[in-house]
């Protein structure tokens, strides 16, 4: 199946550090699939290692949405408001 295939790719570009690449691969089984969550959640994490922070926090709202008690997706969106807090402090005149 063509989803599988992708998100295999996806998983195996993460494992190699290319977290664009393997973002892409997410975006396109989300396309064939968007109930899966477990896309969401690893594209979420793609975009924590690129400082994505509010891409990663959308994925993981929406994965939320579905499964109320998705412990990645919370994890992962808790990982994502860091980021956006140590942004906001970094960034004069905001």
């Amino acid at each position: 199946e063509k989803f599988k295939r992708l998100k295999n790719e996806g998983n195996d570009f993460v494992k190699m550090g290319e977290y664009e690449e393997a973002a892409n691969k997410y975006s396109e089984c989300m396309k064939l699939n968007t109930e899966e969550c477990t896309v969401y959640t690893n594209r979420a994490l793609c975009y924590l290692k690129l400082y994505k922070f509010e891409e990663a926090k959308r994925d993981c709202d929406h994965v939320l949405q579905i499964e109320d008690s998705n412990i990645k997706a919370f994890y992962r969106r808790a990982l994502a408001y860091k980021g956006l807090q140590v942004r906001k402090k970094n960034t004069p005149g905001i």
